[in-house]
C-alpha cells in the first residue's frame, strides 16, 4: 500500500508564488521518473501498517539530491526542508533519513535503477542520441566505503588452514592410537564439523570419567589415573573448543566469502583489494575498491555493473551477458584492456551479430617503425608455409615439433600452440652452436595460429574507414563520464557497504549525470531557438521600417 500519488490533482496551497523556472533540471527528473511504467515503478507492500512513500517520489529526490553533490542521508532530509526544488519533487512530504537510506538501500531500488536505464535508452533511441549504433564500454576503479587495513588475503587464510588441519590431525590420530574416542573419516575431522564431533566425543568420555572417580576410593596409592587421563582430555578438550573450532570456522567463511577473489575487507566483505591509481602515498599501496565497468553512447551511459577484477578483459563477458539493451546496437568498441584471444573467440561465437572494434594490447607498438624492423621478432622471421618452418634473423632454422595446449590459470582458456624447435644440425658449425641455448638445450619458439587469425582480423577492421571512425569517437564517448563522475560531482569513493548497494549508488550517479546532460542539451536547443527568433525578428522590424521610410518618400516627394 502507498500514500496518494497524483502530480496533477488540485491542492490548496498558501505560497503560491513559490515555483521554480520551466527549464529547471527537476523538471528534466519529474518527467522522466514519471514516464517509467507503475508496473515497474511498483512492488507489493503489505495491506496494513503505514502506506509506504511512492517509489517515484524517493527516485525523484535522490536523482536531484544527487546533481547536487548531495550523498548523506541526513542532508538530503535537510535539503526536503530548506531546498524549493526538493520540496516541489517530494510535493511537500516531510521524508526521514531513515526512509531515505532504507529505500536507497533496499533490492528492489537496485532492480528499479537498473531497469530504468533501459528506458533512458528507449529515450536516446526515440530522440536519435545513439552515436554510430555502438556501444563505447570502458571501466574505472572506485574506493569502497571500508577501512584501507582491514585486508583477509587468500593465501593467507590457506596457509593457516592447512597448518590447523595438520595440528588437528596430529591430535586425532593420538586420540585413536590411545582408544579414547571412535574413529572419523580423516576428511572430515578437517571440517569445523568434525572438530565439533571429536569435542562432543571427548566431553562424553570426560562424563564416564566422572561417574568412574565419584565411585572410587579417596585415596589411591600413587594417584588415581582416572583422574590423570580426565585431566588430559579436559586439555584437549579445552584447547579444541577455545583455539582450533573458532579458528577452523573462521577460516571456513572466509573461504566462502572468498569466491575466487584473493583478498576482502571485513567492513565490507563484497570489495576486493587493488591498486588505484589515487596513490597519495606513492607506495603503491592497495586499497578496496570495486571495478566498475560503463557503456556509453554519445556521453550517455546506458548500462553498468560491478565487478571485483581489477583487470578488464575478464569483465567483458560477464558485461556483455548481463546487458539487456545490446541488441539496440550493432557495434560493441572497447581499448586494448579487453583486448585478448579469449575475448575474440567469444565475441566471434556468442555475439556474431555485433561487429567489435576492439585493439588488443600489441596493437599501437606492432604499428611502429621499430617494432616492424625488430629482427627477434617471430613475425619478422622468413617463413615457409609448404614445409612448414622458419629461418631466425641469424640464419638458424626451426622446424616444427609438436603441437602444445596452454591453459591461462586465471580464466582458464585454453591455447593451441605450434611449437617450433632449432635443428640439431644446422649448415653451419656457427649455426649449430647459435641453434642452442646457454644450458646447451635446443632452442624453441611457440606461434598461435589461432590468436595470430584473431589478432589480423581485428586489425583489419580497425584500419578499415568505418573502424578508423568510429574507434576514435571512444576517448571522447566514454572515458569523459568517469573524469565527471570523479571531479565534477566529487564521488571518488563509494557511499554504501555491499556490492548491491554500491551498485544503485553509482547507477543513481550515473543516471543523475544522464539526466543532466540531457537537461544541459534541452537548455541550449532553447536558447539557440530563441536566439534565431529574435534575429527573425530584428530583421523582420527592419523590412517593415524600410518599407514604410519607402512609402513616405513616396507621398511627400512623388516624380515630376
Amino acid at each position: 500500500m502507498y500514500q496518494n500519488y497524483i502530480t496533477g490533482q488540485t491542492s490548496f496551497s498558501l505560497n503560491l508564488d513559490f515555483s521554480i523556472p520551466n527549464n529547471h533540471l527537476a523538471h528534466v527528473i519529474s518527467d522522466f521518473v514519471d514516464s517509467i511504467p507503475a508496473d515497474v515503478l511498483l512492488e507489493k507492500k503489505s495491506d496494513t501498517g503505514r502506506p509506504a512513500y511512492h517509489p517515484a517520489i524517493m527516485l525523484k529526490i535522490l536523482l536531484f539530491a544527487y546533481s547536487r553533490r548531495v550523498f548523506s542521508g541526513r542532508k538530503i532530509e535537510r535539503m526536503l526542508e530548506e531546498n524549493l526544488p526538493m520540496m516541489i519533487l517530494a510535493e511537500g512530504r516531510k521524508i526521514s533519513y531513515h526512509t531515505i537510506n532504507n529505500f536507497r538501500s533496499s533490492d528492489y531500488t537496485n532492480r528499479l535503477i537498473k531497469q530504468s536505464f533501459v528506458y533512458f535508452t528507449n529515450l536516446l533511441q526515440s530522440e536519435k542520441l545513439i552515436r554510430e549504433d555502438a556501444i563505447f564500454i570502458d571501466g574505472t576503479k572506485i574506493e569502497a566505503d571500508a577501512n584501507k587495513y582491514t585486508f583477509v588475503w587468500r593465501k593467507a587464510v590457506e596457509k593457516f588452514h592447512s597448518k590447523l588441519k595438520q595440528d588437528i590431525s596430529k591430535l586425532y590420530d593420538e586420540l585413536i592410537q590411545k582408544e579414547v574416542i571412535k574413529a572419523i573419516s580423516e576428511e572430515s575431522i578437517e571440517t569445523s564439523q568434525g572438530m565439533e564431533l571429536v569435542a562432543d566425543q571427548l566431553e562424553e568420555e570426560v562424563s564416564i570419567l566422572n561417574k568412574e572417580i565419584e565411585i572410587e576410593p579417596k585415596v589411591i596409592p600413587g594417584g588415581s589415573k582416572n583422574k590423570v587421563k580426565r585431566r588430559a582430555l579436559k586439555k584437549i578438550l579445552h584447547k579444541i573448543r577455545k583455539d582450533y573450532l573458532p579458528r577452523a570456522k573462521k577460516y571456513e567463511q572466509a573461504q566462502t566469502i572468498f569466491q575466487g577473489r584473493n583478498s576482502y575487507s571485513k567492513t565490507d566483505q563484497d570489495a576486493t583489494f587493488m591498486h588505484m591509481k589515487e596513490d597519495h602515498m606513492k607506495n603503491g599501496q592497495l586499497k578496496p575498491g570495486y571495478n566498475v565497468q560503463a557503456a556509453t553512447t554519445n556521453q550517455y551511459v546506458v548500462d553498468y555493473a560491478l565487478y571485483p577484477n581489477p583487470t578488464d578483459f575478464r569483465t567483458l563477458e560477464p558485461f556483455l551477458d548481463q546487458m539487456s539493451i545490446l541488441d539496440k546496437f550493432t557495434n560493441i568498441i572497447a581499448d586494448a584492456g579487453y583486448g585478448s584471444e579469449s575475448n575474440y573467440e567469444m565475441l566471434e561465437n556468442k555475439f556474431d551479430k555485433h561487429e567489435y572494434y576492439i585493439p588488443y594490447s600489441l596493437y599501437e607498438k606492432e604499428q611502429t617503425r621499430k617494432y616492424k624492423n625488430d629482427k627477434t621478432k617471430l613475425v619478422n622471421w622468413y617463413y615457409n608455409e609448404e614445409e612448414d618452418y622458419y629461418i631466425d634473423w641469424q640464419g638458424v632454422r626451426f622446424n616444427f615439433k609438436k603441437y602444445k595446449k596452454q591453459r591461462n590459470r586465471n580464466t582458464g582458456f585454453i591455447s593451441n600452440l605450434k611449437i617450433y624447435e632449432a635443428d640439431e644440425f644446422q649448415l653451419t658449425e656457427e649455426l649449430t652452436k647459435l641453434a642452442k641455448t646457454k644450458s646447451g638445450r635446443q632452442r624453441q619458439v611457440q606461434y598461435n595460429p589461432n590468436w595470430q587469425y584473431l589478432k589480423e582480423k581485428a586489425k583489419e577492421t580497425l584500419q578499415s574507414e568505418k573502424g578508423k571512425r568510429i574507434y576514435g569517437c571512444r576517448k571522447s564517448d566514454v572515458e569523459p563520464i568517469f573524469g565527471h563522475m570523479k571531479s565534477v560531482f566529487g564521488m571518488r569513493r563509494a557511499h554504501l557497504r555491499g556490492k548491491k548497494k554500491v551498485e544503485t549508488d553509482i547507477g543513481l550517479m550515473f543516471m543523475m549525470m544522464n539526466l543532466s546532460k540531457y537537461w544541459a542539451r534541452r537548455v541550449q536547443k532553447d536558447v539557440f531557438s530563441n536566439k534565431k527568433d529574435k534575429i527573425k525578428d530584428q530583421v523582420f522590424s527592419k523590412k517593415e521600417n524600410l518599407v514604410l521610410f519607402i512609402c513616405l518618400k513616396s507621398y511627400f516627394f512623388p516624380r515630376l
